[in-house]
């Protein structure tokens, strides 16, 4: 196990862009990975999935420049600091990551009579008018529905998902632009969209509906902190990420059980995406920071009986183009 966190944590090290920043937030933006957070989805898709039957993306695809996930631009922001395994910034985060990573894909190959994965299509709502501007957009701020672009995204998610035609069903979170963009997936796939309040977004607290730079300029230390461990919260009562970990693990842990051997869509946003694709590489909290995720993106995570997860597929916006 030391061995296989040592090289999850070589290759991140490895792959991570130089200017790696927040992750996104929820609702449009917040910071991102790449130097730019994420749209608050913002705190802040790479191989053919075969999502228990295939996969939602072509293979290799990658992102354009121009495509990455909302949220505020801060290359001044200084990277979260390295830790190692098991002390993720705090006893409470680390706590956390051990109960919330149970599944991660065990080493070597599993029997050949495990039967079907659950397969979770993940897929980023499309943008709000924050996202461009590249605001914290959790779940506590003004929840924003699809701006023109968004719906259009949305569409356009809609018509590649029924040419594969491997989604069986469709889980979304509460908040308005999720519920837009699963919605119109739904009505392409005639299935029904079914709600879950795990997959919501991140709570920002008093950040939420501004820009990376004026969360800097209005509250530095608690920014500071908050980059440097998931067990530190935005200012004014927002959600840590050790806490958003906890509850996704939780969901996810659900929503498993629920749709076991079935290929489920769950339409949702940038921190829940990337933790869930975190715990299945088995990845330290930091690794938040150091992913992409577009709006309107596809991404896959499979689970199987004896517990392991596959990551097939992520961030994929091949069918935006």
């Amino acid at each position: 196990a030391a061995a296989g966190a040592a090289r999850v944590r070589a290759a991140l090290a490895e792959g991570r862009p130089a200017t790696a920043r927040a992750g996104e937030q929820s609702g449009t933006g917040a910071p991102h990975p790449t130097g730019t957070p994420a749209e608050s989805d913002a705190r802040a898709d790479a191989g053919g999935v075969r999502t228990g039957t295939e996969a939602p993306a072509e293979a290799g695809t990658r992102p354009a420049a121009d495509s990455r996930t909302d949220g505020p631009t801060s290359p001044a922001a200084p990277r979260p600091t390295a830790r190692p395994s098991g002390t993720t910034g705090g006893s409470g985060a680390a706590r956390a990551d051990v109960r919330a990573a149970r599944t991660v894909a065990a080493p070597g190959w599993g029997p050949p009579d495990m039967g079907a994965p659950a397969t979770f299509v993940l897929l980023r709502h499309g943008e709000t008018p924050l996202t461009p501007q590249k605001r914290f957009s959790g779940s506590g701020g003004s929840d924003p529905s699809l701006s023109a672009a968004g719906r259009e995204q949305a569409e356009r998610v809609a018509a590649a998902l029924a040419r594969r035609g491997t989604v069986q069903a469709i889980v979304s979170s509460p908040l308005a632009r999720t519920r837009e963009t699963a919605a119109i997936v739904a009505a392409r796939l005639g299935l029904d969209v079914t709600v879950e309040d795990g997959l919501r977004e991140t709570d920002f607290g008093a950040w939420e509906g501004l820009t990376f730079a004026e969360v800097r300029e209005r509250y530095p230390d608690d920014l500071n902190a908050w980059l440097a461990s998931a067990d530190a919260a935005p200012t004014g009562g927002g959600e840590s990420f050790a806490h958003t970990g906890e509850r996704i693990a939780a969901t996810r842990d659900k929503l498993v059980a629920a749709y076991a051997g079935r290929t489920v869509l769950l339409v949702t946003h940038v921190t829940p995406i990337k933790t869930l694709v975190r715990l299945a590489l088995g990845a330290p909290p930091e690794s938040l920071f150091r992913m992409e995720l577009s709006a309107a993106s596809l991404s896959a995570v499979a689970y199987y009986a004896d517990g392991g997860a596959s990551v097939r597929l992520f961030n994929d916006t091949s069918h935006l183009r």
